[in-house]
């Protein structure tokens, strides 16, 4: 009755398949040669087969070994793809990385953070999507993002969103605009001025109204938009006085006015994993290259 193989077995009549003689397997195995006969000895003992001769001095395979390295091969193939495969994971995660954030965050912290990530990985495949914090916590539940950011709160049992970074909303006007001396700005300063804010439903522009409110200030006129950026541009055509968080107003620190905004409106950059599975190692590493970008935020510095 025939017994098991063992790997070992295996990989000894691979050898000498490949190379002919036990002295070349032995060397190919980095092992020795008495080694190698003994496992070829084990094979044909364990499978009650002939599966060499000797011709000249070299060993001559059979058919049946010739079948067997057939098989064997097949297998040896399946674990080459394996091997490659898990080569390729460890040196670059999962092979890909999908994140999600609200544009504000991909024009101003994003690109510094992924280009620092990309010299990182460079075979790494990188999917980048700005959309709505609606859209963010929808894709995260559905496992569409590995790694999200915003400045909105996902409100979700199943997601656990991390501060990185606490903040305040920042003014942006025109270098020439007659209030752009001062250190900064007060919300009694932007009595009969022209605003610029966000829709009625972002949380700056709710917090911004509230104090507007509480201290009885009425604009000249208010300009709403969607995005910060098109806050700045317009502030940077001197349109009016934007109000906005401070992420995005440090791309347009050279074309515009930045001045803190009194009383302080707090703006908080937080993050989220995918709840749908573990992060992978590269996900882990961009995490750290945001925590990174947000610890040397307003320093100057660069990843």
């Amino acid at each position: 009755m025939s017994r098991p193989l063992n790997f070992r077995q295996i990989e000894a009549f691979r050898a000498v398949m490949q190379t002919g003689t036990t002295t070349a397997a032995a060397a190919m195995l980095h092992t020795t040669q008495p080694s190698v006969s003994r496992l070829l000895a084990q094979i044909q003992s364990a499978t009650q087969l002939k599966l060499f001769d000797i011709h000249k001095g070299r060993l001559r395979p059979t058919h049946e070994a010739r079948q067997l390295f057939e098989t064997v091969q097949r297998h040896f193939l399946g674990l080459d793809r394996i091997e490659q495969s898990v080569a390729v994971m460890r040196k670059s995660g999962a092979g890909s990385l999908r994140v999600g954030c609200t544009p504000a965050l991909g024009l101003s912290v994003m690109p510094p953070v992924i280009h620092a990530f990309s010299r990182r990985y460079p075979q790494v495949h990188v999917n980048l999507q700005t959309v709505g914090s609606h859209a963010l916590r929808e894709g995260l539940l559905y496992g569409l993002y590995d790694v999200a950011l915003t400045t909105s709160g996902i409100s979700d049992p199943q997601i656990e969103a991390v501060p990185l970074h606490r903040s305040d909303a920042v003014c942006v006007l025109h270098p020439g605009h007659p209030l752009a001396s001062r250190a900064s700005l007060h919300v009694r300063d932007l009595k009969d001025q022209v605003l610029l804010t966000l829709n009625a439903d972002d949380e700056i522009h709710q917090q911004f109204l509230g104090t507007l409110q509480q201290h009885r200030v009425e604009a000249a006129a208010t300009v709403e938009t969607t995005y910060s950026v098109t806050i700045c541009m317009m502030a940077a055509q001197g349109t009016g006085i934007g109000i906005v968080n401070p992420y995005v107003a440090s791309v347009f620190a050279r074309d515009l006015k930045v001045l803190p905004l009194r009383p302080r409106c707090p703006v908080e950059a937080s993050m989220a994993l995918s709840p749908q599975s573990a992060p992978s190692a590269i996900a882990e590493d961009f995490v750290g290259l945001l925590k990174a970008y947000f610890r040397d935020f307003g320093k100057g510095k660069a990843l």
